[in-house]
């Protein structure tokens, strides 16, 4: 029981270990999950704008397209953030 704990409470002290700024490099998997991301966003914004085009309640069918927009809104600051990091990259010299 007290080892359960001891092992809970380190669980805890590593959890707070929080980074307060993103490394500069994107991982092989870091790439992946967000490009995963990307297709997930893009995904939601084209089914929320098709499934607004098929509703007959207005007020549904402004919500649904408002929560599209939020998807495209995540999908752009994505593609954004993974062209600043190539810039970035291509910019700098090779060691």
């Amino acid at each position: 029981m007290q080892q359960q704990q001891n092992m809970g409470m380190n669980q805890g002290q590593q959890q707070q270990n929080i980074m307060p700024e993103p490394p500069n490099v994107i991982t092989s998997k870091d790439h992946l999950y967000i490009t995963d991301m990307l297709s997930w966003n893009l995904l939601a914004m084209k089914k929320a704008h098709a499934f607004a085009q098929q509703c007959t309640d207005q007020q549904v069918s402004q919500a649904v397209e408002q929560a599209g927009k939020m998807h495209y809104k995540h999908y752009q600051m994505l593609l954004n953030h993974l062209n600043q990091q190539q810039s970035q990259q291509m910019s700098q010299p090779l060691q």
